[in-house]
């Protein structure tokens, strides 16, 4: 099972999945042990999987740290907080927690996008 800790140790996962937003990206950093890196890729799948059919899904990619570092991004949008929530909570996608390495570290955090005029929309 993955170790978990917080981007923002004032406002982790659990208080954040409390609050009402749509649409939300979930950015999950993962840092482990290069050795372990099949059987994370390997639980990642298993779990992405069984986030794929929950209600309010959108998409998900996992990003690999370039060069020697085995550190992994993921980026997966949701329809919202509440969809979000109901599948962080699903008893599928935590049994599947286990299979992960014992070296893995999950730092998870939601966020929305932000319209910045003339560069970006929300």
């Amino acid at each position: 099972m993955p170790q978990y800790r917080s981007m923002d140790p004032a406002f982790p996962i659990e208080k954040q999945i409390g609050i009402a937003a749509a649409p939300v990206i979930l950015i999950n950093l993962f840092l482990l042990e290069e050795q372990d890196e099949d059987v994370f890729l390997e639980a990642w799948k298993d779990d992405a999987t069984v986030m794929k059919r929950q209600p309010g899904f959108i998409s998900t990619q996992l990003h690999r740290a370039v060069g020697a570092s085995p550190a992994y991004l993921n980026y997966a949008i949701w329809q919202s907080t509440d969809h979000f929530r109901a599948a962080f909570h699903n008893p599928e996608f935590r049994e599947k927690l286990s299979a992960y390495p014992s070296s893995a570290v999950a730092m998870p955090h939601l966020f929305q996008t932000v319209g910045v005029d003339g560069i970006c929309v929300a």
